[in-house]
């Protein structure tokens, strides 16, 4: 097979594990909902769309790639030393999920080798599917498809930010943030994995989070790149190791966000 056939299966495959999981989200949206949190000490919400969107993912990954590792956030790891892995985040956002605000996204990447291939974010309610097939990332919803391609901001000054909640940012990093928050052009909260789909369509040039896990950010990882953009760890280490992560539009963004987020 070709790249083109071998992107377009991929392709077809992420949309197929993005409608099973709104087979599961979309009914539990805006619905009265049991909502459990998983740690003693802070506030981490999940909820039954959480759980059964990952089973079905994973129920579908398991038929079509047996050989295939599995990593997801509510039900773990499988097969840790195959090449390939799935990583899993049934609803990215589920702070906004259970507060009815559609900007909660379901993440599915795929890693090869240690690198990040392909992926997708999924906003059911908005009907929208930002696709990475590994040779390209663009937009499928009401308005059609549309090649996903960055901004060609280089400037702080004139930068759009997003970050989900300054509250995450503690201790030094916090300062570094408050310099990067003072530097750009405006800064948005809140959005969770939709503030990356935003990045990769062009519609903001930064996104930043500290404390990422695998599951937050594999799915992002290629759409960012295969739109144009650069991701990777503050410290300049690949995001697919997770941490503190900064996505810009371009280098000279990156190296600028950086540099403000560690001097402070």
């Amino acid at each position: 097979m070709d790249d083109a056939t071998d992107a377009a299966q991929m392709a077809e495959f992420l949309r197929e594990l993005a409608g099973f999981a709104a087979g599961e989200t979309l009914p539990r949206f805006r619905k009265a909902i049991a909502v459990d949190n998983k740690e003693d000490a802070a506030f981490d919400p999940v909820t039954e769309a959480d759980r059964e969107a990952e089973r079905v993912i994973r129920q579908a990954i398991e038929t079509r790639f047996p050989e295939d590792g599995i990593e997801g956030e509510e039900f773990g790891l499988v097969r840790a030393d195959a090449s390939r892995r799935w990583v899993i985040d049934p609803i990215d956002g589920t702070r906004s999920f259970i507060c009815g605000i559609p900007l909660w996204g379901t993440l599915v990447g795929l890693m090869d080798n240690g690198v990040a291939r392909a992926g997708f974010l999924s906003q059911p309610y908005l009907g929208e599917i930002f696709i990475a097939d590994g040779s390209r990332a663009f937009l499928e919803g009401p308005h059609g498809v549309r090649d996903l391609k960055v901004s060609d901001c280089r400037s702080l000054a004139s930068a759009r930010m997003f970050t989900t909640d300054p509250q995450l940012w503690r201790g030094k990093e916090m300062q570094g943030f408050e310099a990067l928050r003072a530097s750009v052009q405006l800064t948005r909260y809140g959005a969770d994995c939709y503030g990356f789909a935003m990045l990769a369509a062009g519609q903001a040039d930064i996104a930043v989070e500290s404390g990422v896990n695998s599951y937050d950010v594999m799915a992002l990882i290629p759409i960012i790149r295969q739109a144009g953009g650069v991701i990777a760890r503050v410290d300049g280490g690949p995001a697919e190791k997770a941490g503190t992560v900064v996505a810009a539009a371009t280098q000279a963004l990156y190296d600028a966000a950086c540099e403000k987020l560690c001097d402070g």
